[in-house]
C-alpha cells in the first residue's frame, strides 16, 4: 500500500469490549491502553505496594506500568495488546499474583 492509499483510509466499525465490568466502545487495530485512553480512562492498575494508580509510562512495552489483567490473564501489557472484540479486561493490582 502506498502512501497516497493510507490517506484515504478509514477506520472500520466500532465494537465492544468491557473493562471493569462497564462497556467501553474501540476501534479495530487500537491496543487496550488506546482504546482506554480513548474511552477517557487513564490508570488501570494499582502499583504494588502503596497502590499509587498507573497508566502508561513508555507506551512501548518497556516499563510494565500499564499491566491489565485480560481474559483472564495478568501481567498484559496495555500498550502491546490488541483490543479485541469481547475482550474482558480488568484493572490489575500489583503483579496480579498472590504475592501482593
Amino acid at each position: 500500500m502506498n502512501p497516497r492509499e493510507l490517506a484515504r483510509a478509514r477506520a472500520g466499525a466500532a465494537f465492544t469490549f468491557t473493562f471493569d465490568g462497564r462497556p467501553v466502545a474501540a476501534l479495530p487495530g487500537r491496543t487496550v491502553a488506546a482504546a482506554l485512553w480513548a474511552a477517557g480512562t487513564t490508570s488501570w492498575r494499582g502499583a504494588r505496594g502503596a497502590g499509587r494508580p498507573r497508566g502508561v509510562f513508555c507506551g512501548i512495552g518497556v516499563c510494565f506500568d500499564c499491566l491489565v489483567t485480560v481474559n483472564g490473564r495478568a501481567n498484559q501489557r496495555a500498550c502491546l495488546v490488541p483490543v479485541r472484540p469481547g475482550d474482558v479486561i480488568r484493572t490489575q493490582e500489583g503483579t496480579g499474583g498472590d504475592d501482593d
